[in-house]
């Protein structure tokens, strides 16, 4: 039994007649009568009863006419509301962040968008490079926005904006200069954690320069930017991070930030989508605004 087979035994009981219904549809009356006679053989009771000229239902065709009715409705709707949302400019985009775009960037393209778009929605998830585009890759955000690229052909990833990594120190923590790469051994060392993009550019960093992360003096490993901060900020030691991030504070005069020498490496923050993943319109508008030239199917 499918939806086109009710459509047809709908259209026989409302005509009261098979070669009414098969004109109306444009069919012949013997296909008309093979789907009705496919429908009675599917539920196995009679649909029609056919008594001289005249075409009534049974109990069990009335019952039948009730549900294909309501299934019929149905469709419609859900067709309609399909439709709709492929043109609708409300709904949600979920977006996965890591933590410098989280803090600095993804907020500013929120609200440049949001003026445009007043009702779309937003679900922020906040967590490692790593975590980002696994997040992306199994279609539980819609995009990422992220400061490392892992290698995926389902991944397409967007260069939104790039920048170098810094030290950075406490206030009145005395830095000899300049800062080179055997110089960060004679400082305490607080470490990111290893699936954030900052500690993926600063191991190819170390590698450059056969240095083992182990050589450094790791006092902390933090999963959280925000607590890195804080504990350079107390003078617990030095680390290497975002300069974006890092400008904010030092701003602030909370810190003090040094170029290290011969690090001339610098990393993109990337808008990351799944090709393979089905976009809404709001998420779809969401990346043509901020990558005009990308090319989407609708």
């Amino acid at each position: 039994m499918d939806l086109h087979q009710l459509y047809i035994f709908t259209n026989v009981v409302e005509h009261k007649s098979f070669s009414k219904a098969a004109q109306a549809l444009y069919l012949s009356q013997s296909t008309v009568s093979s789907h009705i006679q496919s429908l009675e053989k599917h539920l196995g009771k009679p649909l029609f009863d056919r008594i001289g000229r005249d075409t009534t239902l049974t109990p069990y065709g009335e019952r039948l006419y009730y549900w294909a009715v309501k299934l019929l409705k149905l469709k419609d709707e859900a067709l309609m509301d399909i439709k709709q949302s492929a043109s609708s400019l409300a709904g949600m985009i979920r977006i996965a962040v890591s933590s410098v775009p989280g803090q600095y960037i993804v907020p500013k393209m929120i609200k440049d968008f949001h003026d445009s778009y007043s009702q779309v929605t937003f679900s922020i998830k906040q967590g490692p490079s790593r975590t980002v585009a696994e997040k992306v890759l199994s279609g539980a955000v819609d995009l990422g926005v992220l400061g490392e690229k892992y290698d995926n052909d389902k991944l397409h990833y967007i260069p939104l904006l790039k920048e170098k990594l810094v030290l950075i120190a406490p206030e009145n923590f005395q830095i000899g200069t300049p800062v080179t790469v055997e110089s960060l051994k004679e400082y305490p060392f607080i470490m990111r954690n290893a699936d954030s993009g900052t500690k993926a550019m600063l191991e190819k960093f170390l590698r450059k320069y056969n240095m083992k992360e182990s050589s450094l003096n790791i006092i902390a490993w933090s999963d959280s930017g925000e607590t890195l901060f804080e504990l350079v900020k107390q003078g617990v030691g030095v680390s290497i991070v975002s300069e974006i991030a890092a400008r904010g504070l030092a701003n602030q005069s909370q810190i003090q930030i040094h170029h290290i020498k011969d690090f001339d490496d610098v990393r993109y923050f990337y808008l990351v989508y799944n090709k393979q993943k089905t976009l809404a319109l709001p998420a779809k508008l969401f990346l043509k605004k901020f990558s005009p030239e990308e090319e989407l199917e609708e």
